[in-house]
């Protein structure tokens, strides 16, 4: 059974998407710590990011650098924090978020709550920037 992941690469469920290329797809989170939340995620599915190939891990963090200067550029803050957690989907996943402290990266803290229309425009802002 594939993962959600691997059906938003095949177009069977839909996403907000920020970047993309032949390896790897940039979407924003639909339950995100701070506006410009995105996961970048490989488009081939394996569920840690660690049994990933080596080139295959090294070029993702290459795409999420390029994605986390997106982000930057949209959302000023102190700096894009990256985390892998791994444990929400069986799929290797990266949260790019913008942060300004420590405690905006806390996962157990209440998601935002943003309407399509919201997501719409963020996707489209970290698109153009």
């Amino acid at each position: 059974m594939s993962s959600i992941f691997t059906k938003i690469v095949n177009g069977e469920i839909p996403c907000y998407k920020v970047a993309e290329n032949d390896q790897f797809l940039a979407f924003l989170d639909i339950t995100p710590l701070r506006r410009g939340h995105v996961l970048v995620i490989p488009k081939v599915e394996v569920d840690y990011i660690f049994d990933l190939a080596d080139d295959t891990l090294g070029s993702i963090f290459i795409f999420s650098k390029e994605v986390s200067a997106k982000i930057k550029k949209v959302f000023p803050c102190k700096k894009v924090g990256v985390t892998v957690i791994g444990l929400e989907v069986p799929h290797a996943h990266i949260h790019l978020i913008p942060i300004n402290s420590l405690s905006d990266m806390n996962f157990a803290q209440e998601k935002l709550i943003l309407s399509s229309e919201e997501f719409i425009d963020i996707a489209n802002q970290l698109q153009n920037a």
